[in-house]
């Protein structure tokens, strides 16, 4: 099974390279989509065989595929397909010499977030993030305008801030294994609860960690990089980004939350994380408020929903099934609303939200589905944001963190208010008085993938095996039990 390991990285990467050979053909178009599904099927597979009770691991150790690894890689291709195959209308597509770089970027993103996932050293997962900060600023900055190459920069800057933080914080967390008898970086040797670590290096190393992949994970108050490079980005990367990078971010302060909960206990992350998280929150509530730009309302709408997570990491172990439930959740609807934001921005031209209006009555093949995805992402039943956030709400109330959760929910109201007044200010009304228009139902692209977005958020609450099984099992790995 070891060999299954090397697929997500080796496979992206041989297309990446496939990309810049084959000039300016259709079939490089796929080669994101090729990338992502090689992703996910051995993410698939990987899954499988944890469920089978295997721990594949390979490279000496270097890589290792516990249940929270194999869902999460499963989870990277699954959002990279939903991406990547929806985002195949996209001018980012079109045949051109910068194209064959885009397609190639975006394979490189895909291996360096599998890496990330499947990586036990602490170490090397820091330099598979820092590598995705290199590729996706690229990605960023891909149109070449002026406010894209300004949020490229900006995010480069903030980004390299953040995973510097980050790595000071690895290393306080290594110089508290150098007095052990085993000096190491694997996260599975540092969450052995009798290695003897020094309590107030890993206080230092866990706060930094934290701090520095919060940046990366768009947690206020180091969120600022987040909605221009959301905004600028095409809509396949705004996509990558806000639904996987944002997440595999989050993985890595749980892997570090789960080393320092063993040698200090958990209320000291617990109250950095409540913080960021809430204040998260209120950015996004009160920038949405009078959000004018669609793409940056899904920018701040990411920042939220961040946020959220946070808290539920906060919380702790009865938190966790419904925070690994909101990541892929979250990630494969918030795919589909870039996706279908990269086509209203094609189609209307403009991303001024005043500027788009009737949209159900003058291009319903766009207006409906974004609507549907518009009630998955502000948390309504069926689609399984809905579970998670009260999962995550009622875990907090159980675990005494009242005030936060209740804090929580008020701005989770002031958020849902403005994505609604936003939303009908787009898609519902008329046309101006007199216009002549037919009806468009076209979708202005592949409308499989978002309709196997759609159905799998609102399906996969209700699945009890594998999932809750998988989602257990990946809990108990944070807790130290496998």
């Amino acid at each position: 099974m070891s060999i299954i390991l090397w697929i997500p990285l080796v496979a992206p990467l041989a297309l990446a390279g496939l990309s810049l050979l084959l000039g300016p053909s259709a079939p490089r178009r796929f080669v994101g989509v090729a990338a992502s599904g090689a992703v996910l099927i051995s993410g698939l597979l990987l899954v499988s065989a944890v469920l089978n009770g295997a721990v594949p691991e390979s490279g000496g150790g270097l890589l290792r595929a516990d249940a929270l690894s194999a869902y999460m890689i499963s989870v990277v291709g699954a959002v990279g397909l939903i991406a990547t195959w929806g985002g195949l209308s996209s001018a980012a597509s079109s045949r051109t010499k910068v194209a064959a770089s885009y397609e190639a970027l975006i394979a490189l993103f895909l291996a360096a977030m599998s890496l990330a996932v499947l990586a036990d050293s602490i170490g090397l997962m820091w330099a598979a993030v820092e590598a995705t900060t290199i590729a996706t600023a690229f990605l960023v900055g891909h149109h070449r305008t002026g406010r894209s190459l300004e949020a490229a920069w900006k995010y480069v800057i903030l980004g390299s801030v953040g995973v510097a933080i980050a790595l000071l914080g690895i290393g306080f967390i290594y110089a508290a294994s150098v007095g052990t008898d085993t000096p190491t970086l694997s996260w599975l040797l540092l969450s052995q609860s009798n290695l003897g670590l020094d309590p107030a290096l890993i206080t230092a190393g866990g706060a930094l960690a934290v701090l520095g992949f919060a940046t990366k994970a768009g947690l206020a108050p180091m969120h600022s990089w987040l909605p221009d490079a959301h905004s600028q980005a095409p809509a396949p990367v705004s996509g990558l980004m806000s639904g996987v990078l944002l997440s595999v971010a989050l993985y890595a302060i749980l892997r570090i939350q789960s080393i320092t909960n063993l040698v200090i206990g958990p209320e000291f992350l617990r109250t950095m994380l409540s913080i960021g998280g809430l204040l998260s929150l209120l950015v996004a509530a009160s920038l949405l408020i009078r959000q004018r730009d669609y793409k940056r309302m899904l920018a701040y709408s990411s920042i939220e929903h961040m946020g959220l997570m946070a808290i539920g990491v906060a919380i702790g172990p009865a938190a966790l099934p419904s925070v690994l439930l909101y990541v892929l959740g979250h990630g494969l609807i918030k795919a589909t609303l870039f996706v279908i934001s990269g086509r209203i921005l094609k189609i209307e031209g403009t991303p001024v939200i005043s500027d788009v209006r009737a949209l159900l009555v003058r291009r319903p093949g766009l207006a409906v589905p974004w609507l549907i995805a518009m009630a998955a992402i502000v948390g309504f039943p069926p689609f399984s944001i809905f579970f998670s956030e009260v999962g995550i709400i009622m875990a907090g109330w159980s675990a005494g963190l009242g005030a936060v959760v209740g804090a929580a929910l008020v701005l989770l109201l002031v958020i849902f208010a403005a994505f609604t007044r936003l939303t009908v200010q787009m898609t519902l009304g008329g046309p101006a008085e007199g216009a002549l228009f037919t009806p468009d139902y076209s979708a202005h692209g592949p409308r499989l993938p978002i309709i196997l977005a759609l159905v799998a958020t609102a399906t996969v609450a209700f699945v009890a095996e594998p999932v809750s099984t998988l989602l257990l099992q990946a809990t108990a790995v944070l807790g130290g039990s496998n």
